[in-house]
């Protein structure tokens, strides 16, 4: 550490003077000084900048021999479909030839690929495990104002974020809303020189530390049916009591905060128009909410299967079984068109994580983002030979700059790699023929 570090850490990151007859103090702003010399930890203590996990859900897959490399290894190219990643390629994995098995259930079109691929299992009823974001958030959310964060692309409350089977994480598709609950008067900036705690949340505090005996006594004097679903709504009241118990605490500095600009009301909605200009915003308020510390984990729904252009009655979905193939191309134009564009809206959300310096690296290098889809080929609703790719190596949790071929595993094992990778404290995931204990082991780091 700098003897320059040293001493700015000493004034707690402020400047202090006079004006006058006064004492004036002037916030610094968080410098690479403050940093480890290749950007990964803090220079005063230590601390590594902490790791986050997001997820990308694209339904509809891609057009077949469009997206599959010719070889595997690190030697590999991105076939046509993933060329607009090529640039993200070195932080990346391609994993392909996996499936999502159905052991008899009949296949509930769109539906039961998500489930699998969140949850690890077909529900049965309202039965299911949490989605896998949540198992992660389990361990790296609890101390951060906000769990997880939800966004949809396609201005519906749709996610497949899960605490339980019955109980969704809902989505967030207002841009300004967004801003307004992130970055809204209750914010804290981490870098701020001082802290003081909001009356009203010392309030909320204390009234429900007030119900904790009630609690445990009706807890006592209920059936096991009632008691789990009490169980799980309390769950949810110590979420928001760790929250409550978060915003008393003066926030660890991040080295890359900054408030973004205020978000003004867009129209969200359906049409490609209406999701790109949602993206954009989304893009940089999730960007800002990891670097200030907010938020460790997210989800984006991207609602491919209603989206549709302009003027047009006509939504992706319905392309992929009413559009005829073109016998030149060998693909249906539309879908093609739709896969090529909700590509490209990716590589902006991860233009956004990568346009935050911190140090050596960006808030992208110390993020893990998961891309997967209900199909590998929507046109006859294919449930094998799926794609699924990682972006960003998770503060060094993750390898990359692989395409792993897992031929006829189940998609399982990657979400068991990636929560392991994430301490979280399980050995097998999934259910029946979904169930795994073998993580890929390429990917840890």
């Amino acid at each position: 550490m700098t003897n320059v570090a040293q001493q700015l850490m000493k004034r707690r990151n402020v400047l202090r003077g006079m004006m006058g007859a006064g004492a004036v103090t002037v916030g610094l702003p968080f410098l690479d000084c403050f940093l480890n010399s290749n950007g990964t930890a803090l220079a005063a203590t230590g601390a590594a900048l902490p790791a986050c996990f997001g997820t990308w859900y694209q339904g509809l897959g891609f057009n077949l021999g469009r997206w599959l490399p010719n070889k595997t290894g690190r030697d590999y190219e991105n076939n046509i479909e993933l060329k607009c990643f090529d640039k993200f390629k070195s932080r990346m994995n391609l994993i392909s030839g996996t499936k999502y098995f159905m052991d008899g259930r009949p296949l509930e079109t769109h539906t039961t690929g998500w489930q699998i691929a969140s949850t690890g299992m077909i529900p049965l009823g309202n039965i299911s495990g949490p989605s896998l974001d949540s198992q992660i958030a389990d361990v790296i959310g609890t101390r951060t104002r906000f769990r997880s964060l939800e966004i949809s692309l396609d201005g519906s409350r749709s996610s497949y974020s899960f605490r339980s089977g019955s109980a969704r994480n809902p989505s967030e598709p207002s841009p300004a809303a967004l801003y307004t609950r992130i970055f809204g008067p209750e914010f804290k900036d981490p870098n701020a020189a001082d802290f003081t705690p909001d009356p009203l949340v010392m309030a909320r505090q204390s009234v429900l530390s007030a119900v904790a005996d009630e609690r445990r006594s009706l807890v006592s004097q209920v059936g096991a049916a009632d008691r789990a679903r009490l169980e799980e709504y309390f769950a949810s009241v110590r979420q928001i009591e760790n929250q409550l118990d978060l915003e008393m605490q003066k926030p660890q500095p991040l080295p890359a905060c900054t408030m973004p600009e205020a978000v003004a009301e867009t129209e969200t909605g359906r049409t490609v128009g209406e999701a790109e200009v949602s993206n954009k915003l989304f893009s940089k308020l999730m960007a800002h909410a990891l670097a200030c510390g907010q938020t460790r984990v997210f989800n984006v729904q991207t609602g491919a299967n209603g989206l549709r252009k302009p003027g047009s009655t006509q939504t992706w979905h319905s392309w992929t079984h009413e559009e005829p193939i073109d016998a030149k191309t060998g693909v249906q134009p539309e879908v093609t068109w739709f896969i090529n564009w909700t590509n490209q809206q990716l590589v902006l959300f991860l233009d956004a994580l990568d346009s935050i310096k911190e140090g050596g690296g960006t808030v992208l290098d110390r993020t893990v983002v998961l891309w997967q889809t209900d199909h590998g080929y929507a046109r006859t609703h294919t449930m094998d030979m799926l794609p699924i790719f990682t972006f960003g190596g998770g503060g060094g949790r993750i390898r990359n700059g692989q395409h792993i071929a897992l031929l006829g595993d189940p998609a399982t094992r990657v979400g068991l790699t990636l929560q392991q990778a994430f301490e979280v404290p399980i050995t097998t995931w999934g259910a029946l023929s979904n169930q795994t204990s073998k993580t890929v082991t390429e990917l840890l780091a």
